[in-house]
């Protein structure tokens, strides 16, 4: 048995295409997006988080899973059933990934995709709370400000106080509901016990407001209320003078497609141009800078009317010397990258970005983390986000 890998960090996310309640439960709309998928972007964008897993036994739901940037374990239709248990997916996930990479993590973080609400911060909080307590397991929690009552047996009594001698709300005991937004355990605690808890727990208190679930149709309605009524996580910056983008993982989905004439195509999104155009419109000057020297680099940047700087061996030696001769300070420069190449220039300028899909030391080193993938429109997002920063408003079809 492979030993657990200190400081890896493992999230898993159970996701089966059977669904009694709501059909299709998994993949119904929300925000314009299928629900695992606001899962999947809330783990990717955790620094503390290594690798996030989808089991799933759907077909479809896998495809979306792996264009949010989540990998996919197949689970067996005898685990997919009503009966099945959460416990028995995330035992099978972690065996397949033992068996077959050697792979076993120092912590499992278990999320629930029917629990969207999620704050940016809250599953990075929760992993904290629970090596701050030294703890071997954790759930998410929400605070109760109510008095609660129970019927047994046919008689109605009081659970958190005591009618009889009615006391201030502000007097009563703390209690919290487990809101399953969030489990987070070391493997050690589901391979001996079969539970998602045990030995040590800790909790994790979540604002009430970010702990629904969707359990009716009707939960999904308010769901959509709630995220209309969110304040952007984007970070506060002060003036950008210049965007500076990797090319691939950045404006590309990270793959290549050889012919058999060794001529290669890379898959770009369209809508990055129009989020590009208007905001140089905005006077913000947009560089791509690359390690790459296929001359894809250079058609697509030619075609979006782009400055660019290819085949660099020394990426930030290229970004300081960009900056020198356009006489912008480092703290005026946003740079956008997804790999462990990009790290330099991250650490030097005065706005880090990274895409949703980008490495785990990347995302650690942003400021913000964009919801999309690489080449799924994370570039649009982040030009949108820089232009609402300058006072505008941004509309229109792709480029």
């Amino acid at each position: 048995m492979p030993s657990p890998r200190q400081g890896q960090t493992i999230a898993i996310i159970p996701a089966r295409g059977g669904s009694k309640g709501i059909v299709a439960k998994n993949l119904r709309p929300l925000g314009g997006r299928p629900l695992v998928s606001w899962t999947i972007d809330a783990a990717r964008r955790t620094p503390e988080v290594d690798r996030v897993v989808v089991s799933t036994d759907d077909a479809e739901i896998a495809a979306v899973a792996s264009a949010a940037g989540a990998e996919v374990i197949d689970r067996p239709a005898a685990l997919s059933g009503d009966a099945a248990s959460s416990e028995s997916a995330l035992l099978h996930a972690l065996d397949v990934l033992r068996s077959r990479d050697g792979y076993e993590p120092e912590l499992v973080v278990f999320l629930q995709a029917t629990s969207p609400l999620r704050a940016p911060g809250d599953i990075a909080a929760a992993i904290r709370r629970l090596r701050a307590e030294n703890a071997d397991s954790l759930l998410s929690v929400s605070a109760v400000h109510t008095f609660v009552w129970r019927r047994e047996g046919g008689v109605w009594n009081s659970l958190n106080y005591d009618y009889r001698h009615r006391q201030r709300r502000q007097d009563s005991p703390e209690d919290v509901l487990e809101n399953g937004s969030i489990y987070v355990f070391r493997p050690w605690v589901l391979r001996e016990t079969g539970n998602r808890l045990g030995g040590r727990i800790a909790v994790y208190e979540m604002d009430p407001l970010n702990s629904f679930q969707v359990d009716r149709l009707e939960d999904l309605a308010l769901m959509e209320r709630l995220l209309e009524a969110r304040v952007d996580a984007f970070p506060p910056i002060g003036r950008v003078r210049l965007l500076v983008l990797d090319f691939d993982g950045v404006m590309t989905d990270d793959r290549v497609f050889v012919d058999q004439d060794g001529r290669e195509a890379v898959f770009c999104h369209r809508g990055d141009g129009l989020g590009i155009g208007l905001l140089r419109q905005s006077g913000i000057e947009v560089v791509v800078l690359s390690t790459e020297t296929n001359p894809v680099v250079g058609a697509r940047c030619r075609k979006l009317g782009l400055e660019f700087v290819q085949g660099c061996a020394d990426k930030l030696g290229a970004l300081k010397a960009l900056a020198v001769r356009k006489g912008i300070d480092r703290e005026e420069i946003g740079y956008v990258g997804n790999d462990v190449n990009d790290l330099g220039c991250l650490q030097w300028v005065g706005l880090p970005l990274a895409v949703a899909n980008a490495v785990a030391e990347v995302r650690r080193a942003a400021r913000y983390v964009s919801v999309a993938p690489g080449g799924f429109g994370a570039v649009r997002e982040i030009c949108d986000r820089l232009f609402e920063n300058v006072g505008s408003t941004s509309t229109g079809q792709g480029v």
